[in-house]
């Protein structure tokens, strides 16, 4: 089977509930996974807003001993992948997945699927702060019924948590206004790229280069100069690590840490910040299909 079929597959073992496996199952294709950090990347995608794609092979050749010196060829080649069978099929599909991006007329970026994923973190916000808005006002209702106080087991001393004020309600509507916007400009690209596609693929050097040049910046529509709040190296909007997480990712990190760490205000903030952002996508896209229609960059 190929590589994705076996991945889908995989993905579907390692589903944790039935929504997930479903959402597997209908989608024609993968979702791509957030990145978080990692020095080979942070400061393409980080810091100055490069796109960015990290694929490696996982989960049967043991991947080496991180951060290790006994991590060597003679390691590599007694214990890990002795026939070298693993490491010349990664080769041989970045090396595939390269050429193709190099040599297409243009430039393969699917914006359907990125105003999906776009949708997936608004969700994901408002979850986010409902879930904290429950938990609060549900550990508000134990200490008042004491539930605490009744449960103490005085040889294993505990302390109730303080009380907590319930989060208050953001306002997310710019952030889903601008998602709904990303996804009209997204389906006319799609539409226009579909229709359109071959005829300009055959057009001049000139006009393929001014498209191209549209879509090289897509990337950086999602950075803001100013950066994160306290953290301004950190440029993109929609990811970075998170800061207590390591390397692991934070999705909208400028609102999701808002929320976190109870920074109400300045979630509501960024959450304009971040729609401004894709809104200037929104308007880069649709001048992306204008180019293809050939009606020049939308009105």
């Amino acid at each position: 089977m190929t590589v994705w079929q076996r991945l889908h597959l995989s993905e579907i073992s390692n589903a944790k509930d039935a929504d997930k496996r479903n959402e597997l199952r209908t989608r024609p294709d993968l979702r791509i996974a957030a990145l978080g950090s990692g020095t080979d990347f942070t400061g393409f995608l980080d810091h100055l807003g490069i796109a960015t794609l990290d694929m490696s092979y996982g989960g049967e050749d043991p991947q080496g001993i991180y951060h290790s010196i006994y991590d060597d060829f003679y390691w590599y080649t007694h214990f890990s992948d002795k026939d070298f069978v693993y490491g010349r099929a990664l080769s041989q599909t970045n090396g595939s997945a390269v050429m193709r991006l190099a040599d297409a007329d243009i430039l393969p970026f699917d914006f359907t699927d990125f105003a999906d994923t776009v949708h997936k973190y608004a969700k994901d916000l408002e979850k986010l702060l409902a879930d904290k808005q429950d938990q609060a006002r549900e550990m508000d209702k134990e200490l008042d019924e004491g539930v605490f106080k009744a449960t103490f087991d005085p040889r294993r001393p505990t302390v109730a948590s303080p009380r907590e004020e319930v989060p208050p309600h953001l306002n997310f509507a710019p952030l889903e206004n601008a998602a709904d916007a990303l996804t009209r400009s997204a389906d006319r690209y799609r539409k226009a790229l579909s229709e359109k596609g071959e005829t300009l693929s055959e057009g001049t050097a000139e006009q393929l280069g001014t498209l191209n040049a549209d879509l090289i910046e897509s990337e950086r529509k999602l950075t803001n100069d100013d950066g994160l709040p306290r953290r301004p190296w950190y440029k993109h909007l929609l990811y970075a690590p998170g800061v207590y997480s390591g390397y692991g990712v934070k999705t909208v990190p400028g609102v999701r840490e808002g929320i976190e760490q109870k920074r109400y205000a300045e979630a509501d903030e960024e959450i304009v910040r971040v729609a401004k952002a894709l809104e200037q996508e929104s308007e880069l896209i649709d001048s992306a299909a204008g180019l293809i229609e050939g009606t020049g960059p939308a009105k």
